[in-house]
Formats: structure tokens, sequence, C-alpha cells
């Protein structure tokens, strides 16, 4: 919204800042411009922060629950380029502050609910500075030393200015009486009075007396001032007039964006809900920006302010049928469906999957044309297509649900959403079973298990693992047995059991080789390798890595076949041959370099720093784990740490 300067807001700010404040709270009702006045004012200080400006949306007024810290926590690490090691919000909490404790960051919360979600948001450090929108006076935050700002609605020359700027100085200096009637019915509020003068500007006939008129005429006997809501009641009747007055195709735009779950949108999302082009889409949506009904966010990034959310979810329940409003919501499920997994057949094409069904398979171009932009498009999107798990299993589209959180494999497996991993699983786990499909069951508990181990969650992963081979038995599917043992397998190694821990990965190799899955066994191997290799014999361990790793070029798996070969490498090194082990290391960091697999860089470089430390070579193994270290810190924080202090 193109709001007015507000000099006077921005000089209480600025004397905020200049009293040492580093926790400023900016609070005024709905639609008063308070997004607005702070994004303003904080990109006019972009030179004094020069580590970054971050943006969180904790949706305090938002329809559904607020965000917890934990997700503006995990968001904010990885803009930091920083990955998240755990789902405690604590523990995230900690490393944010660490993180920050020298950085000169500007941090804004938008739409906050309580003082208990920021506490555990603010910077540590006395170069950055957090300021908070909120409806609410969030009083409780002067225990954290807030400055607080009180932004109050437009006074009358301001609204006047605000009104001049949309439809011109000549018509309001024609009826300047008839433009102060026009704030004051908008209450001041800067939302209302843009979405006024966009109506008036499409009507550049229209008197303003006129239009006046016909808001203030009510036979409910309020008006636009009116509050029930915060500013729901009174700004209705300027929404339905800029409604009104949109073309056919933009109004149906705007209520299929008032049904969707999301918070942000593109213009791909909006043809394929709507069924229409990506011209189409583009179209309506500069309609709808020019008609104050939807704010562009960022280049590629649109969205609908929360009074209009409300307003274009109530269109659609008025002017929509029942099945014109599931068909919005199925189309816009499937999209996330064909977009996640044409991104999934990028990502991960070795791995088995399900066949995919749509009940409107989208015909647009996908959003990327790469691994590394198909991996960028799911974690950019990962809320969108959370949500669309989410509302699909709620609609009863199991088949749908499950199938969304199976393309999701790649994006939990490089990028370790450790939390959104688990919620996805169980929610496709239930909707496999809801749907009576055993095939999706299973595969549901097997990924699902696996980001349960990599959470730390062992003895919970070994409960869908077993779950998994009970029901992989009962259906006579030996490939899926010999998933649940290796899984079962690789939990008894976390657990420190080698021992039963050998025995299923043992039994797994011999289920693969029966059925010829040599890919499946050759994993089992690059376990029992390591499980050698921790145990001290480097010799044995060699044995099952090379063995590894000869299948895994055979099958075309070259991810997989390098962490063989790097682990291989180590092996060699350890058991004396240190030059042949070190070039298949060299040569296996290569690879992981070329791919963008940065945490198996780190691991490579973590072991060719061990290796020349155990020949004695301190500074090529300085370099080595200096390099690691700086790996580890976008990948794996605990490991960076581990080093560090070992270092």
């Amino acid at each position: 919204m193109n709001f007015t300067n507000r000099n006077s807001d921005f000089a209480a700010l600025d004397d905020l800042r200049g009293s040492g404040s580093r926790l400023i709270v900016v609070s005024g009702q709905a639609g008063v411009g308070k997004t607005t006045l702070v994004s303003k004012w904080l990109r006019s200080m972009t030179s004094e922060f020069p580590d970054g400006q971050l943006y969180a949306d904790l949706r305090g007024h938002s329809e559904g629950k607020p965000v917890g810290p934990g997700e503006i926590l995990t968001q904010f690490l990885r803009a930091l380029g920083v990955g998240a090691p755990s789902t405690d919000a604590a523990e995230l909490a900690a490393l944010w502050r660490t993180l920050t404790s020298d950085r000169r960051v500007a941090v804004m919360l938008d739409n906050a609910f309580t003082a208990a979600q920021i506490r555990p948001l603010l910077l540590a450090g006395p170069g950055g500075l957090v300021v908070v929108t909120s409806r609410s006076r969030l009083t409780g935050l002067r225990m954290q030393g807030a400055g607080f700002h009180q932004l109050d609605a437009l006074g009358p020359d301001d609204g006047v200015e605000l009104l001049t700027r949309g439809i011109g100085a000549g018509r309001v200096a024609d009826e300047p009486l008839s433009a102060q009637r026009l704030v004051d019915l908008c209450a001041g509020l800067p939302l209302a009075v843009c979405l006024a003068s966009a109506r008036l500007a499409t009507r550049p006939r229209q008197s303003v007396g006129a239009f006046v008129e016909a808001l203030a005429r009510d036979t409910g006997g309020g008006r636009l001032a009116a509050l029930e809501v915060e500013g729901e009641t009174s700004v209705r009747k300027a929404l339905d007039a800029s409604y009104a007055v949109l073309s056919g195709g933009s109004a149906r735009l705007y209520r299929t964006l008032g049904v969707l779950p999301v918070r942000t949108f593109d213009a791909m999302i909006a043809a394929a809900t709507c069924g229409e082009s990506l011209d189409w889409a583009e179209r309506g949506l500069d309609e709808l920006v020019e008609a104050n009904l939807v704010e562009d966010v960022g280049p590629d990034s649109c969205r609908l302010h929360d009074l209009l959310r409300i307003h274009a979810h109530d269109r659609a329940m008025e002017d929509e049928t029942s099945a014109a409003r599931d068909e919005a919501l199925r189309r816009f499920c499937d999209w996330c469906l064909y977009t996640a997994s044409a991104a999934q057949a990028r990502l991960t094409p070795v791995q088995f999957t399900l066949p995919r069904v749509y009940a409107y398979q989208p015909d647009l171009p996908l959003p990327f044309d790469g691994d590394v932009a198909a991996l960028d498009w799911l974690d950019a999107h990962r809320t969108q297509l959370l949500d669309a798990v989410r509302l699909a299993a709620a609609k009863g589209w199991y088949d749908t649900s499950w199938m969304l959180v199976d393309a999701l494999w790649p994006l939990f497996l490089r990028l370790r959403h450790y939390a959104d991993w688990i919620e996805a699983y169980e929610t496709g786990l239930e909707a496999a079973r809801q749907a009576g499909n055993r095939a999706a069951e299973r595969q549901m508990l097997n990924s699902g298990a696996i980001g349960l181990g990599a959470a730390g969650h062992t003895e919970q992963a070994l409960v869908w693992y077993r779950e998994s081979l009970e029901a992989a038995r009962e259906a006579g599917d030996v490939r899926d047995e010999g998933q649940a043992l290796l899984g079962i397998g690789t939990c008894h190694r976390e657990a420190g059991r080698p021992a039963d821990a050998t025995t299923h990965l043992n039994r797994a190799i011999s289920v693969w080789e029966g059925c010829g899955y040599p890919r499946g066994a050759a994993l089992a191997r690059v376990i029992l390798g390591e499980i050698a290799l921790t145990a001290g014999a480097p010799d044995r361990a060699a044995g099952y890595f090379a063995r590894a790793h000869e299948a895994l070029v055979a099958v075309n798996d070259p991810h997989d076949a390098a962490r063989a070969l790097v682990l291989l490498g180590r092996a060699q090194a350890r058991a004396g041959s240190y030059a042949e082990g070190a070039a298949r290391m060299r040569a296996a960091l290569a690879v992981f370099t070329e791919s963008g697999a940065a945490f198996w860089q780190a691991r490579s470089l973590e072991m060719l720093g061990e290796s020349a430390a155990e020949q004695g070579d301190g500074t090529a193994a300085g370099r080595y784990l200096a390099r690691a270290v700086a790996l580890f810190e976008t990948t794996s924080p605990a490991d960076a740490l581990r080093l560090g202090g070992e270092g």
C-alpha cells in the first residue's frame, strides 16, 4: 500500500533508536499501516545493518494458530546460512543468540500476538535491532527494555493527502468537503483510504460526493468507522466497492485466493488453482495489485492483507458454489503434487516411488530447470507444500496427501527440516491408512522412520521400522522387507548396539540379493563398513566399502557411490595405504563438490584432515579441517562445534 510518509512517526522511531532501544514495538489497530511504516523505516537504514535484514510474519491475528518461535528460528538460521541442528526451540534460540552476538542485523517481526512469541527471537549483540508490529501493545516486553510507539489513524490532512495521491489533486480540490468526509468515513485507516481511492480511480467520472453518499448509506446503521473486529466491518464496504468494479476474471481470481491455505502466492499458483494460463493469472494479479486488493511483496510473490483474506473468503462463500471452491482447492493440491514430484524426479531419480494420480493434472511449465533450482523451489515453497498436505488430508483426498508427502523426500533428505519431516510423514501415514493403500503405508513408515532417526528419536524410529517390517512380510514384499531391516540395523548402530545392527543388516543383504536389488544390498554394506571402521578393523571395512562402491556405480547412483568411495579411502588410510586412500577421498570430494552436496563435502574434508594428521602432516590437516568446519556451519552446526572444539 502506498501510504503516506508519516514523517512524525519516522522521527519517533528515530528517537527511540537514538535513546538506545534495540527492541522497538509499533502497535496500532488493523489497517493503520504498521507494516508499511516499519518496512520503509528499516529500508532507509540498510547501510547501518551490513549483515542483513530479516522478516517474519508471526500471524498473530491471522486465521489459524500463531507461528511458534521454533519455525521462525529455523527460518532465520537458514537465512544466515546455518542449518538447524535441532527441533528444540530452546536449543535453536541459544544458537540464534550465539550467531547474532557480533552481527549487525535488523529483524522485523510482523503481526505479533504475545510477548512470549518475541522473547526467543531477540538478538544477543549490541549492534542489532528488532522491530515488532502488533495490534496489541505487548507491554510485557518492557522487561526486555523495549521502546514503544503507538501508531494512530491518519489525521485529516494526512488522510486527504493520501486520497489525493490516489485520485489526483484536481478531484480533491473540486470537492474538498467530500474528500474530508470520505477520510472520516474511513476512520483514518490508510488501508480503507487506499481502497476507497482505488475505487474512485476506476470511475473518473464519478463524483467524490456520490461515492461518499453510497458509503454512508447502510441499512444496518454502521459505517466504515464502526469497528467490530479491529477494522473488519469498517473496511468491508470499501472492499465490496473495489471488488464490484473488478473484471470477471480478476474477481474470480480474488475469490479463489481467499479460499487457499497459503500466506503468499505467485502467478503459477494462481494459474494452476484457477485452471487458466500463466498470462491470464499475471494479468489478473496485476489488476488486483492496481486495485490495492493484493500486495506485491517480492519479485515473484504477492499476498493478501489479513482483512482482505477475510473479505475474499467471504466473497467466495457467497459467490461460488461449494463444488467450485472444492475444485479450486483440489487444483491447488494437484499443482503442489505435480511440481514437487517433478523436483523429486530430478533430485532423487533412483529412489523408488509409487505412481501419481491427479484429479486435475496441471498443464503449466515447471518453475525450475535444474537440480539446484528444484531444491531451492521445494525449500522456498515448503510452508505452502505442507499446507497442501494438511488440506488434502482434511478434505479426504488421502491419496493426494500421502503422494505429496512422498514427493517431499528430497527436501527432507537434503535440508533436514526435522520437525516438518516428522509431521509430514505422520500425516502421510494416516492418509495412506485411510486410503487403504498398504504399499503407501510402508513407504510412509520407512521414510518417516529415517526422519525420526535423523532427528535423534531412535527408539521411535525403531517402532516405525518394525511396523513396516511386519506389514512387508504380510504383503510378501521382500524389497520393503529389506528396507525395514536396513532401517532397524541403522537404528541399532546409532544406539550403540553393533551386534544387533550387524544381524539385521546381514538379513537385509540376504533379502535384497534374493530379490535382485543390488543397490539396497550395497547401502547395507556401507553401514557394515562403518561399523567395522569404528571397531578398529579398517581392512574388513575396506572390503565392505569396495564391494558397495562397485555395485552403486553399476546402478548409476553417483551420490551413494561417492559416499562408499570416500569411506573406502578413509579405511585404506587407516590400514596404512595413505596415498591410495587420500586419492580416493579427493575423488569423492570432487563428486560432492560438483553436485553441491555440502554435508558430504565436509565429511570428506574431515576424513582427509584426520588422515593427514595421522601421517604427521599438521599443516594439511589444519587446512582440511578448517574447510570442513566452514561447510559444517551451513549444514550441521553440531559437527562444526565438534570440530572447532577439537581444533
